[in-house]
């Protein structure tokens, strides 16, 4: 039978009547009230009325066509696999080359480098500013030749690799780019991603150097330069993940990274660069949090919003322009121990559960890490 508002209206009732309340009054609910981790009231029922504001074609369509909300891929996995990296880096450039050289032999099929503090913040690692956090939180580049050490035997127009490295991003993109070269690599086949998102410092890291303004044009300037030399390569990748580790709700992480990622397209637009080629190259970078369905949902609106914007308000042209291209992490916030003389029991069995549980939500979200 064709469902009518009215024939959902007369089935709630009858279901609240014949089986919930009996149901109700021998067993209560456990609480009073069911949120999200982000505090969204949780309806105990949900039926077609909930959803019946939505037009299929405007909001929802097929998966690879606008506004995206199911994937900015035809044909999601089943085509290709997400890239695979894990998050490296410490000590020296030497013992992070080894740890990299590893991580390839097993199977991973990109890199990530982490780089410790000092250099994070534009410090040598011989500098007095630098004492006691050198090669501590990631690896120590100060120079060159550490970059050289870092990549030694590695190919960096085959390996994608992206840098956690925001303000002096410029700098370490000069250094990798003249290794590259030193290898023999063509600017135009390397790929990989800078985060370069110098923004979500301010917001949330706290991790920057320079006053906005001048920081801001080191990012347009990495725009137009990439664009011109190194075509296949993001200049940026637009994080919400530390915004969500620094107490953000879901709501939150999408509307501060998505508004970031518009400042950025501003910017450019305004340096003279064309949205449909610098735009497609501009990544993104969400949190994978524990609300499996509310973490899905925020992926799915952060495309069709996206799509919506560039289409809307910088007249964007190409369907490159318009597809939201991210990257997601598990939520390192969502395993910290509340109960420490409980969980010290359980920490790594608890902290599978959790993260195959974030994975899961990204994939059923149809997200793929950016190629």
């Amino acid at each position: 039978m064709p469902e009518t508002k009215e024939t959902v209206e007369v089935e709630t009732e009858r279901w609240e009547n014949e089986t919930l309340n009996p149901t109700l009054a021998k067993r209560p609910e456990r609480k009073k009230s069911f949120q999200t981790v982000s505090l969204k009231e949780v309806d105990r029922l949900y039926t077609p009325e909930d959803v019946n504001q939505i037009d299929f074609p405007r909001d929802i369509s097929f998966p690879g066509e606008f506004p995206y909300t199911r994937g900015i891929h035809p044909t999601g996995y089943r085509g290709k696999l997400w890239t695979m990296r894990q998050f490296a880096g410490f000590s020296t450039p030497e013992e992070t080359n080894a740890r990299f050289k590893y991580l390839l032999a097993q199977g991973q099929t990109g890199l990530s480098v982490a780089y410790d503090l000092p250099t994070l913040m534009g410090y040598d690692a011989d500098s007095p500013l630098s004492e006691g956090e050198v090669g501590k939180c990631g690896v120590a580049v100060s120079s060159l030749a550490d970059m050289e050490v870092l990549f030694d035997g590695i190919p960096l127009e085959q390996v994608t690799v992206s840098q956690t490295i925001n303000a002096p991003a410029s700098v370490l993109l000069a250094m990798y780019l003249v290794v590259a070269e030193k290898q023999g690599a063509d600017w135009a086949k390397i790929s990989g991603t800078l985060q370069n998102d110098i923004l979500k410092e301010y917001i949330a890291q706290k991790e920057w150097i320079y006053p906005i303004k001048p920081a801001m044009k080191l990012v347009v300037d990495t725009f137009e330069f990439c664009t011109e030399h190194v075509p296949r390569y993001n200049p940026i990748s637009v994080s919400g993940y530390h915004i969500r580790e620094a107490g953000a709700t879901a709501a939150q992480e999408l509307a501060f990274t998505l508004r970031d990622g518009i400042e950025y397209v501003a910017w450019g637009v305004e340096a003279g660069l064309e949205v449909d080629r610098f735009v497609p190259r501009i990544s993104f970078f969400f949190n994978a949090h524990n609300d499996f369905f509310e973490e899905i949902a925020k992926y799915r609106a952060a495309r069709r919003i996206w799509s919506r914007v560039m289409r809307e308000r910088f007249n964007a042209q190409t369907e490159r322009t318009l597809q939201l291209r991210f990257h997601t992490q598990t939520a390192g916030s969502s395993l910290t121990a509340q109960q420490p003389e409980v969980n010290v029991v359980h920490p790594m069995g608890g902290a599978r559960w959790f993260s195959t549980a974030q994975i899961y939500c990204a994939l059923y979200s149809t997200e793929r890490t950016k190629p």
